[in-house]
């Protein structure tokens, strides 16, 4: 019988999600993904949350505010799934505290794994948007040590207030940004393929542009797929024995 969505049977797939921007302010994603924690991912070998799980992280401290959801993931973890996370671009200030009581293991971006045989280069992708100048000196000058130091030793609430008004401008300005620009570069994709000897596939999010890309480089042939956003209609990419699919997310 075929099944789709949160119905299907993930045994002893690896699962790759991305792009769930939780918030308050949209409590039916939130719900959807504890869904899919309970459910779905607890029938899979492991789950791997390429970044902007929340729509911006101010800290450590702010545990309580996203409680039910530390809950979900210490549980799938609890139930013998591995769990890991690499930062995005709006919850790259996700430290230890968190990853120890969601019982996750923080990954570098980018970093390649082997999935099911096939070595796989997995990073979130605001990296691969090199194109986007404005953005990529924004994300030097915020994951920079003394910079991330400073910021977290000011109140929550004057944190949650200063990120609050970087999104307004963030948002405002990407009003103004040519589609093209927020995509990936190619050559820069080539570079981080070449630097890593050619993975046999990358995954990534960040661009919101769900799609599998077939590339030759060098004479290697690569398959690259990009991960959903869940704002509307989400899914996930589960990789087993049989290959990548992407599967849809029911958000009720």
């Amino acid at each position: 019988m075929n099944q789709t969505g949160d119905q299907y049977a993930a045994d002893q797939a690896d699962l790759f999600i991305s792009d769930l921007h939780l918030c308050a302010s949209r409590p039916y994603i939130t719900q959807a993904f504890l869904k899919f924690l309970k459910s779905t991912a607890k029938q899979a070998r492991a789950l791997y949350l390429l970044g902007d799980v929340f729509e911006y992280w101010a800290g450590d401290d702010d545990l309580a505010s996203h409680q039910a959801v530390v809950d979900g993931l210490r549980g799938l973890a609890d139930s013998g799934v591995a769990v890991y996370l690499m930062h995005g671009n709006r919850d790259f200030l996700i430290g230890h505290a968190f990853c120890a009581a969601a019982k996750l293991k923080l990954l570098p971006d980018p970093c390649v794994i082997e999935v099911h045989g096939v070595r796989t280069l997995i990073c979130h992708g605001d990296t691969l948007c090199s194109d986007d100048l404005d953005y990529q000196a924004f994300r030097l000058k915020v994951r920079d040590k003394n910079w991330q130091t400073a910021f977290l030793q000011r109140s929550l609430t004057d944190r949650k207030e200063q990120i609050a008004a970087m999104r307004a401008r963030s948002e405002q300005e990407k009003s103004h940004k040519a589609s093209d620009i927020m995509d990936i570069n190619p050559q820069t994709l080539n570079q981080h393929l070449r630097a890593n000897d050619y993975p046999e596939r990358v995954i990534h999010g960040h661009t919101h542009r769900p799609m599998q890309h077939n590339l030759s480089l060098d004479g290697h042939a690569i398959t690259r797929w990009v991960l959903a956003d869940w704002y509307e209609q989400g899914s996930y990419l589960t990789i087993d024995a049989s290959g990548c699919h992407y599967r849809p997310i029911k958000q009720t």
